[in-house]
């Protein structure tokens, strides 16, 4: 979801035959690149965005997703684990253009060594290898080669959070705001957003608001970690 919404795909047909989405190198760019390679079609019609219009908040067990208004789609987001190999991160980010395959594309999903154990008795993450994942153990980054980034962790965190506000069906223009947020916690806040038709409008995109939407208006080929 992250990479289709980095890439300004607003129309696709996604057909998936099992459980769950193949992990590749865990993070979005092997999805960028296929959509790369295959082309993005500009369509005619002009693009159809959620506008925010006053701010909306969840909290839960610690946790707070927020959408405030901002005139192009930002992202906001802070983690803090007690794992010092995470530790405490954050990061904000104007979401225009090609910012997310510049910044966060290549950013993967991150669990502790126990957790891996866990999922394999659930028979999830058959596919997970030291190679698809920031694998962590206390103190300690397990997977061979280390990080991408020394923030790797909440850059992948932002990554699920764009992904997250892709279901609400429209690019989101306004400031996403992420404490310690997860996919259920996003998916609430987009439950509350909704549920408050004073929060929002759809909009019609002229080609400067279009341009201010992730994946529009920038050279997505010219980006050095994913081209």
């Amino acid at each position: 979801m992250a990479a289709l919404a980095g890439c300004g795909i607003h129309n696709a047909m996604i057909e998936i035959d099992g459980a769950e989405v193949p992990i590749l190198d865990g993070s979005s760019r092997p999805f960028v690149m296929g959509f790369l390679r295959a082309g993005i079609a500009q369509l005619r019609a002009p693009i159809r965005a959620i506008e925010i219009l006053h701010e909306v908040s969840v909290t839960h067990n610690g946790a707070t997703a927020r959408l405030s208004p901002a005139t192009s789609m930002q992202i906001d987001f802070e983690i803090d684990f007690p794992d010092a190999a995470i530790g405490h991160q954050s990061m904000l980010l104007n979401m225009s253009r090609d910012a997310f395959q510049r910044e966060l594309a290549d950013a993967r999903t991150f669990c502790r060594l126990s957790d891996v154990e866990d999922m394999r008795t659930h028979g999830l993450a058959l596919g997970g290898t030291m190679e698809n994942a920031v694998v962590v153990d206390g103190d300690r980054i397990v997977t061979p080669g280390g990080l991408r980034y020394a923030d790797e962790p909440v850059r992948h965190k932002m990554l699920d959070a764009l992904g997250d506000l892709y279901t609400a069906g429209a690019p989101i223009i306004g400031r996403y705001t992420g404490l310690k947020a997860g996919h259920a916690l996003t998916n609430r806040l987009l439950r509350a957003l909704f549920a408050d038709p004073t929060a929002w409008r759809r909009v019609s995109c002229n080609r400067a608001m279009a341009a201010r939407l992730p994946g529009q208006g920038g050279l997505l080929h010219a980006t050095a970690r994913v081209a």
